[in-house]
């Protein structure tokens, strides 16, 4: 769909869990011809532990998940193709660690070491030049929660997901303030089922990739 020649440009992927990023993220790719980042759960040793108790485990799961990520930004900076981030760094700390650390599932202890850590890094990142934001209730996160049938989420607490989605609208309205930003409400639509819709949304990503400035 681009030249050769197309500029560089980082779009990351955000939502809550269950929201769809992964399957977007894959769409995106097989039609723009973009590189995606995944985010590696599936190897994260501590998750399922985590599920079963979060206090006791909440400061390894986010340390593994921010090492991970990590290692893709070091990889996205380095390439001069568009690519795709299957959730950000920025999320992990500043809206699943603050959450931990809010609902008393990690100790000021930890998450100071942790928060310092993400903030000395952060400068150095590269910065994504799209954000686009899954939106989605709790409920409808239950639903596909339950759909997708992960054993080790089943049992998710809905508190959990309210509470990670009103930091999610706090953290887009503040990045927003210093990025491009897409917001698709993803409630009363099958994101995968409705192709014109699914469509008319790949066009305005791509529309945005041509319109940017060259780096």
């Amino acid at each position: 769909m681009f030249e050769n020649e197309e500029k560089k440009f980082f779009t990351v992927i955000a939502g809550n869990i269950g929201v769809g990023k992964t399957t977007f993220t894959r769409y995106l790719c097989s039609r723009l011809q973009w590189h995606p980042f995944y985010e590696n759960f599936q190897e994260n040793p501590y998750l399922k532990n985590f599920y079963h108790d979060m206090q006791r485990w909440a400061f390894q799961s986010q340390v593994f998940f921010l090492k991970e990520r990590l290692k893709n930004l070091e990889q996205i900076s380095r390439l001069v193709i568009p690519c795709v981030q299957d959730r950000s760094i920025q999320e992990d700390a500043e809206i699943f660690a603050r959450n931990l650390y809010e609902r008393q599932k990690m100790s000021e202890t930890d998450y100071n070491v942790y928060h310092d850590l993400y903030k000395r890094i952060s400068a150095f990142l590269p910065k994504p030049d799209l954000l686009i934001y899954l939106r989605a209730s709790t409920w409808t996160l239950i639903s596909r929660i339950r759909k997708r049938g992960r054993e080790f989420e089943q049992d998710i607490d809905v508190e959990y997901l309210m509470q990670l989605n009103t930091l999610y609208e706090k953290w887009v309205k503040n990045f927003s303030q210093n990025c491009e930003t897409l917001i698709i409400d993803t409630d009363s639509v099958n994101m995968y089922e409705n192709q014109p819709w699914l469509d008319g949304i790949v066009a305005e990503i791509a529309q945005r990739v041509k319109n940017k400035k060259p780096r």
